[in-house]
Parts: structure tokens; C-alpha cells; sequence
């Protein structure tokens, strides 16, 4: 392996044989289970518009958790160096797909990171640092088409 290459393996174990394999579209369940090394299990299945289970994880959702986490970790590294105290980060990502004969593609994710920094910390500095960890981002700078972030930034009362 190269220096600096990394190489994640996962297993991805299908669950859904009702008894008749895929004797049909509507006889097997698209249920799965994603495993990596000792990590616990993520119970997965297709969106439900693929006739998937809505209590379990689809790839798409994967997908957008993958880039909005990514992004978050960036964030908080480049927020520590920099002296600003992140205090609370939620984002609520949205992702959008398109269905098309050849299978379809996302088009688009949108980051909504809600931040609150320490009261006294620099907001217009805490704000750019989001323009830096979208820069940072494996995730993001992985994909073919926009990763976009519009975050808000708060400070924590003292």
C-alpha cells in the first residue's frame, strides 16, 4: 500500500431470501446487513420506493451520512486549530437523486450544519472554516456532482 493510500472493506451480507430466492420482484425482501471488521452491524434495505424497509438504512441515506460526517469531521479539526470551540454541531443534509431509464444519479447534496461556538470566538471565522473542511473532504471531492454548504453559526450564551 501506498503511503498516504487507505483501503476500507466492508461485507455486505443480503437477509431478504423469503424461502424463494428472487424467484420475482416481489418475493424477496431487500434487506441486508453492512459489516466492517468487529464494528456492529447496520441494518440495511432499499428506499422504500424500491420497495425497501423504511426502519433500515437504504445507500442513499449512507450516502448523504457519509458526506455530511466527513464534513463535520473536517470542521471540528480545523475548528480546534484555529481556537474556536464548536459547543454543538448538528446538520441536517439532504440529498437528491434522479431516476433515470440508465439507472439514475444524485444530483446534489446539501449541507445544513447548525453550529454554536463559544461566546467571544470568532463567528465570521467559524463560518469560513466550513469553506475549508468542504475543501478537506474525501467524500465531497469523491463525487461528481456538488456538495453544497450552507451553514448558520451561533454562539453559546454565557
Amino acid at each position: 500500500m501506498a503511503k498516504g493510500e487507505h483501503k476500507y472493506q466492508v461485507s455486505v451480507e443480503w437477509t431478504g431470501n423469503q424461502g424463494s430466492g428472487t424467484s420475482g420482484y416481489r418475493q424477496y425482501t431487500r434487506d441486508h446487513l453492512i459489516r466492517a471488521g468487529s464494528k456492529p452491524a447496520i441494518p440495511g434495505s432499499a428506499d422504500p420506493a424500491f420497495l425497501g424497509d423504511p426502519t433500515r438504512w437504504n445507500p442513499e441515506d449512507l450516502l448523504v451520512a457519509a458526506a455530511s460526517a466527513c464534513h463535520k469531521l473536517w470542521y471540528l479539526h480545523l475548528c480546534a486549530d484555529a481556537g474556536i470551540r464548536v459547543m454543538t454541531y448538528v446538520d441536517d443534509a439532504r440529498g437528491v437523486m434522479l431516476e433515470s431509464p440508465d439507472g439514475g444519479r444524485f444530483t446534489e447534496i446539501v449541507l445544513h450544519p447548525h453550529v454554536t461556538i463559544r461566546s467571544g470566538d470568532d463567528q465570521a471565522l467559524a463560518l469560513q472554516l466550513h469553506h475549508a473542511a468542504h475543501a478537506q473532504c474525501y467524500i465531497a471531492n469523491s463525487f461528481n456532482f456538488p456538495v453544497r454548504c450552507e451553514a448558520t453559526i451561533a454562539t453559546a450564551e454565557a
